[in-house]
């Protein structure tokens, strides 16, 4: 296994790790947030690292293909379930309803599907410029509800998490639009 899987895999294993420092909420409080945001920035690095060290190296794999992408949606869908959570358990005092995973959950599983179409067919389909923005801000905000929003410091910066993360949904929502009218034909192609 080259270095890029290894960390892709590494990626996959702090998953767990993140949800298993969650658990113990009740022992560490607000600080658990801090733990788990300090994972989550890991294992988003490990993302970039591998991108970067698979195709400046050349050790693009068809393991790599298939399993960077996955780990970016585990990841992030992870975190994003576990705010929801701590959201309605009362654990945390930022909004972030229950629905929200559900939409980034629906789009991803509609680009994926997508994409399973286009290979299928012999195509390739890149990421978007908006797929890349929609992560990006994700991602962000992901960050910034784990390493700011615990602290409760002022109202403001509450009002910039929900303006963060409403950013997000939107383009997520925007983005899957996107990636579905412009692979269209490729969808339609057989019916």
């Amino acid at each position: 296994m080259n270095l890029p899987n290894k960390l892709t895999m590494l990626r996959i294993i702090l998953i767990p790790v993140m949800i298993a420092v969650y658990l113990l909420f009740d022992v560490f409080g607000v600080w658990t947030y801090i733990a788990m945001g300090v994972i989550y920035v890991v294992a988003s690095y490990t993302d970039y690292l591998d991108g970067k060290i698979a195709r400046k190296r050349n050790m693009v794999t068809t393991f790599g293909k298939f399993m960077d992408p996955l780990a970016d949606k585990l990841l992030v869908l992870t975190a994003i379930m576990i705010l929801s959570d701590a959201a309605a358990r009362g654990l945390l005092d930022v909004w972030m309803p229950f629905w929200v995973p559900i939409v980034i959950l629906a789009r991803e599983l509609i680009v994926t599907s997508i994409r399973l179409v286009a290979v299928g067919e012999g195509t390739v389909i890149a990421a978007s410029g908006l797929g890349k923005a929609k992560t990006a801000l994700t991602m962000a905000a992901t960050i910034y509800y784990f390493f700011v929003l615990p602290w409760n410091l002022h109202p403001v910066l509450n009002i910039l998490g929900i303006v963060l993360m409403s950013g997000a949904v939107i383009l997520t929502l925007v983005s899957g639009a996107d990636y579905f009218w412009k692979n269209r034909k490729t969808i339609f192609a057989s019916v």
